[in-house]
């Protein structure tokens, strides 16, 4: 498993972190997501040969908020 850091913009309450966790920890590669409102940020293991950081954070800007790497 690989792990990345997202830092996540937009996020002001905990429905935006119910979002951006159910978003993530759907997608098919994703094995565990742990987001933090106040650091802006998204952990998320993943297997690198299924999805990539590009896609995580893809999905993460089409639910409605900024995703950096």
């Amino acid at each position: 498993m690989t792990e990345l850091i997202l830092q996540v913009e937009g996020m002001s309450c905990q429905a935006c972190v119910n979002s951006v966790s159910k978003v993530l920890g759907t997608m098919a590669g994703v094995s565990e997501v742990e987001v933090q409102l106040a650091a802006k940020q998204a952990r998320v293991l993943y297997d690198a040969a299924v999805v990539s950081p590009e896609e995580l954070a893809a999905a993460v800007t089409d639910a409605g908020f900024d995703a950096g790497l």
